[in-house]
Formats: structure tokens, C-alpha cells, sequence
């Protein structure tokens, strides 16, 4: 598949779209310290967490989008498999050890292991290096189907998970569609599921072909872009605006306790909705033909950020994490102890005392994104120099 885009150039929108979402991620991963609960029917607060639910999608339906790019490079569809399972591998064991750790600063290993969003990308790769092998429209296929149809399966999942809950093959339905917790082994350490398989792996499909797009000519491009994700955000407003399809719960009627507006937005993400994705995939597709025109010190500080976003993920949460032990023991010592238990799922309930005001939790955001600005930009730099193959991982 060509076009005018060669294969092994960067695509500036992407990377911008890329960075654009990490900064976003790091508001919501300081609001877990800042001790701000995740949404809720205060305006602030809940804008503070919906703004940070185009980060999942971007993640998965840009890994997918990736992966088609490298294809493009590499001299057949094994090696392709080969990368994607290599890489997987390597993102479930960053999840279950250097990220576990950074996330609760303990090796309480018994109590508590997460699986989330590396870990889900990590196995969606995985899956990914099978249906590399397929032709490109089957991939869009399945990965559209996946995304759009599983709402509509949702009742037999259910009805087959609790038939199976005490079988030897429950743990595989949380891990596939139902997340929660399981002890691995039967008796073995808890392992909290909180990004199950589907319908991820279905955003990273479809991301996939969408690469095809991202290779046409810019007008064609351009086009493309604006229609799918105009079309997906139109969409999303009719299936939410009527309530037919594709979110377990109406935001409309007497059962709602939030304002229309939030009520309206409050779409579910464990497991992602359709409508969702269509909301939060969208607009970030019809954004692309505009970015690629972006100049100036945003984009460019963005850019940087976005070619190296694993490198910029394993930095930030052991840097947030360690800035909220730094404020605690000024502002609040007795509290301390409270961010060394198991975040960000089962800590105990946030100190009396302790929570941080919304100004602050973006005050420091904006710290800790300057600070890891530069040594991504010394990351990216020396990337971009060197032929070692290991640094393609990051």
C-alpha cells in the first residue's frame, strides 16, 4: 500500500495527537494522588477526569495506527508479528513490575498486582501479530465489527461470565471483557483487571487500517479524516441524544443525578462503549488534518513528547508519584503513609485533610510536564541518531 506519504518519515499530526494525550494522562495520574475522586457531578471535577478519557483510545487506535507505518518498512508480515509480539511481551512485563512499582512505591506483591493500560496494549499487540496476516480490509472489518458490535453482544457475555464464574475459565472472561480481580493460580496473588481485551483490541484494528489513510495524498488524506471523524462524532450525538445503542445506561430520566450536560457525556469506559469511542475517537480524527498544519512552541514541545511516549509513560508516574510525597511531607506528614499503599485501585480512603485543591492538581501537572520535556527531548534526539533495535521499543 503507497502513497504520498513515505513510509519512513513521521507523520506530524500523530505525533502531536500523541503528545497532546500524554500531557492529558498526566492530569488524571496527579488527580490519583491529588486524592480528587475520578468524576462526579461537580462541573470541575468531572471535566478534570472526562478530559483525560481521550487517552486510552488514543493509545490503542495509535499503537494500531503505528504498527501499520512499520509495516510499511519491513520486509514481510513476520516480521511485523515478530515486533508486535516482542513488543507486547515486553509492555505486559513494564505493567506487572517497573509500573506496578512506580504506581505504589511497595512490593506488596501478594495484595495487589494491576493490569492496566500497558498491560491491555501489551496483549492487543499480541493479538494484533495474527491479524497482521489478514488482508487489510478484513483487518478494518474486525476491528469496526469489534468496536461497534460489542454493546450489542454485551447481555450473552453476562449470561456466559456468570455461568462460568466458578469454572476454571472465569478468570479468562474478566480478562477478556469484564475486568475485576482474580487470583492468579486459584490461590496465587490478586491480579485487578482494570483494561479487559475487548473491545481494545478492536480500537487497535481499526487504527490500524486506519494507517492506510494516513499514507494517501494530503487532500484525499485530509478528507478522509474529517469524514470519519465528523461522521463518528454525529454519530455518537444521535445514538447518546436518543438513547439507542451502544451504552449500558440512558442519560436522560429520573434514575440520572447529574446535570443534563454531564449526564450526557458520562459514557462508560470499563468496559469502553461504543458510544464512548465514537466520542472520544471522533474528535480526535477530525483534529488530524488541522495538526499537521500546527507550527509554533506547543506543537513543537508536543511533538516531542509524542515521539517517545512509552519513554515519557515510565517516567511520569514514579515522577508524580514522588512530587505527592515531596507535598505531603510539607503540607500534610501524617498522611505520607497513604501514598505507599495500592494505587491507583484499593488504597485505603484518601486522609481527612489531605485532598489537594483542582489549581493545585494542575500546578503540578504543569511541573511535572516541563520537567519531562527535557530528557525526552534528549530521548528522542539520540532515538532518532542511533541503529540500536532495542530503542525502537521505546
Amino acid at each position: 500500500m503507497t502513497g504520498s506519504v513515505p513510509a519512513s518519515s513521521r507523520i506530524a499530526s500523530l505525533d502531536i495527537v500523541r503528545g497532546a494525550v500524554m500531557v492529558l494522562m498526566a492530569i488524571d495520574h496527579v488527580r490519583v494522588y491529588a486524592g480528587v475522586p475520578p468524576g462526579g457531578p461537580e462541573p470541575a471535577v468531572f471535566f478534570t477526569r472526562w478530559i483525560t478519557h481521550f487517552c486510552a483510545p488514543a493509545f490503542f487506535f495509535l499503537a494500531g495506527t503505528g504498527a501499520f507505518l512499520f509495516a510499511q518498512k519491513a520486509p514481510d508480515k513476520k516480521a511485523v508479528s515478530r515486533f508486535l509480539v516482542t513488543r507486547g511481551l515486553i509492555l505486559v512485563l513494564l505493567e506487572l513490575t517497573v509500573i506496578r512499582i512506580s504506581w505504589t512505591f511497595n512490593l506488596d506483591y501478594a495484595n495487589y498486582m494491576l493490569a492496566g493500560v500497558i498491560w491491555s496494549l501489551g496483549w492487543c499487540m499480541v493479538l494484533l501479530a495474527v491479524l497482521v496476516r489478514l488482508p487489510l480490509g478484513t483487518v478494518a472489518a474486525i476491528g469496526v465489527a469489534i468496536v461497534a458490535g460489542h454493546n450489542l453482544i454485551d447481555p450473552q457475555f453476562r449470561q456466559l461470565a456468570q455461568a462460568s464464574q466458578t469454572s476454571a475459565l472465569g478468570w479468562l472472561w474478566q480478562i477478556l471483557y469484564f475486568g475485576g480481580g482474580f487470583k492468579l493460580f486459584g490461590s496465587g496473588p490478586p491480579l485487578i483487571i482494570l483494561y479487559s481485551l475487548v473491545p481494545w483490541i478492536g480500537v487497535m484494528a481499526a487504527g490500524y487500517a486506519f494507517g492506510w489513510v494516513m499514507l494517501q495524498p494530503a487532500a484525499k488524506r485530509n478528507r478522509l479524516c474529517l469524514g470519519i471523524g465528523l461522521g463518528a462524532t454525529a454519530l455518537f450525538l444521535v445514538l447518546r441524544g436518543f438513547n439507542i445503542y451502544g451504552n449500558p445506561w440512558p442519560w436522560s430520566g429520573p434514575q440520572s443525578r447529574m446535570p443534563a450536560l454531564l449526564a450526557f457525556l458520562n459514557t462508560a469506559k470499563y468496559p469502553a462503549s461504543f458510544q464512548f469511542l465514537l466520542m472520544t475517537l471522533g474528535p480526535m480524527i477530525g483534529l488530524i488534518p488541522f495538526l499537521e498544519r500546527s507550527h509554533g512552541a506547543l506543537a513543537r514541545w508536543l511533538t516531542v513528547i509524542g515521539r517517545v511516549p512509552l519513554f515519557y509513560y515510565l517516567l511520569h508516574i514514579p515522577l508524580i508519584h514522588l512530587v505527592a510525597v515531596l507535598i505531603s511531607l510539607v503540607r500534610t506528614p501524617a498522611s505520607t503513609g497513604w501514598l505507599f499503599t495500592n494505587h491507583p485501585m484499593i488504597p485505603p480512603d484518601v486522609p481527612v485533610g489531605y485532598m489537594w485543591s483542582l489549581g493545585m492538581l494542575y500546578l503540578v501537572t504543569a511541573g511535572v510536564v516541563i520537567l519531562l520535556y527535557f530528557p525526552c527531548r534528549w530521548f528522542a534526539a539520540r532515538k532518532a541518531a542511533s541503529s540500536n533495535p532495542w530503542l525502537k521499543f521505546l
